[in-house]
C-alpha cells in the first residue's frame, strides 16, 4: 500500500561539475525508504518535476556509529545506485552547511563508506571513493555491423566500462554508449560507459553515458575516476590527472597507493518547495 505524502516537501538543487541532483533533507521530510523510488522518478523528471540526473535523501545514521551521515541515492529512472562520485561531494558539502557534520566527514553509501573533506572557501569537496575492484583490461566488444572496440572495466563504486579514443568529440555517445551499456558482456546489471581521450600524462577529456540516466551527462565523478585509474594502470597517464567533462568542468583525480581521490566543485544552485500534487504524488 502506498504511503500518503505530505502536500509539499522542501528540497535543494545541487550540481557537481554539471552533474545535477535533487536533495532531500530526510531528517524533516521523512520520506519512507519504500516510497523513495516513486518520489525519485517524479522529482527528477525534467520539465514536469524539478529535473535532475539523480536524487539523494540525506539523513543521520540511526543504527550505526561508523559514519556521520547516510544517504539513499536513486538515478532519474528510479533505479537505486550504489554510489555516485559527484553526488557524494554535494552530500558532503550540504551536510556540513546544515550542521550535520564537520568539514571532515564520512558518508554511508550502498557501496561502502566514502570519506570527504569540505573546502568551503573554494566551494569544493574532496572524496576518497570506495576501493576500486573488478579490474579487467583488453575486453573485446563486438557491437555488430562491423563495429568493434577494445574496452576496459573497473568498479569505482558503480560499474564502469572505459573506451580510449583518439577524439571524444567524434564519438556518438548516446548510440555507442547504449550499445555497450546493454552489451551481453556486462549483463545482467549493465554498466556505465566512458569514452576517454588522453590529452597528456596529466589530462583526459571524457564523455560518459550513465546507466540509470540512459544518456550522456555533463559529468560523472566515478566515471572520471575509473578512466584515470585505468589510464594510470595502463601507463597512459601519471597518478594525478585533470579530467575535463563534456560540461566543460574539470575534476581532479588522484591515484594514491591504489586508492582513488576525487575533487571538484559542489554547488547549491537553488532551493525550494516541491508541490507533490503537481507531480502526481499527493
Amino acid at each position: 500500500m502506498s504511503v500518503t505524502f505530505p502536500a509539499s516537501v522542501p528540497f535543494y538543487k545541487m550540481q557537481g561539475s554539471g552533474n545535477d541532483f535533487v536533495v532531500i533533507d530526510n531528517r524533516a521530510a521523512r520520506i519512507p525508504e519504500l516510497e523513495m523510488q516513486r518520489f525519485a522518478v517524479a522529482a527528477c523528471r525534467r520539465a514536469f518535476g524539478i529535473g535532475a540526473d539523480g536524487i539523494f535523501f540525506l539523513d543521520l545514521p540511526k543504527e550505526r556509529t561508523d559514519v556521520d551521515v547516510i544517504w539513499h541515492f536513486f538515478n532519474a529512472d528510479g533505479s537505486r545506485a550504489e554510489m555516485c562520485g559527484n553526488a557524494s561531494r554535494c552530500a558532503a558539502r550540504l551536510a556540513h552547511m546544515l550542521g550535520m557534520a564537520g568539514p571532515g566527514l564520512s558518508i554511508g553509501t550502498d557501496a561502502g563508506v566514502v570519506r570527504a573533506e569540505v573546502f568551503e572557501d573554494e566551494r569544493e569537496v574532496r572524496v576518497q571513493l570506495t576501493p576500486p575492484c573488478g579490474l579487467e583490461t583488453g575486453i573485446a566488444l563486438d557491437l555488430g555491423g562491423g563495429e568493434a572496440f577494445t574496452g576496459h572495466f573497473v568498479n569505482t563504486g558503480v560499474p564502469h566500462a572505459v573506451i580510449f579514443v583518439e577524439n571524444v568529440e567524434n564519438v556518438d555517445v548516446d548510440r555507442l554508449g547504449r550499445a555497450i551499456r546493454y552489451h551481453a558482456r556486462f549483463a545482467p546489471a549493465g554498466t556505465n560507459v566512458n569514452f576517454a581521450q588522453i590529452v597528456s600524462a596529466e589530462a583526459i577529456s571524457l564523455r560518459t553515458y550513465e546507466r540509470g540516466v540512459e544518456g550522456e551527462t555533463y559529468a560523472c565523478g566515478t566515471g572520471a575516476s575509473a578512466a584515470v585509474y585505468l589510464a594510470h594502470h595502463l601507463k597512459l597517464t601519471g597518478p594525478d590527472v585533470q579530467v575535463t567533462t563534456s560540461g566543460g568542468e574539470r575534476l581532479g583525480i588522484g591515484v594514491v597507493e591504489g586508492a582513488l581521490f576525487l575533487r571538484g566543485k559542489a554547488e547549491i544552485t537553488f532551493s525550494g518547495v516541491l508541490n507533490l500534487q503537481s507531480v502526481g504524488l499527493a
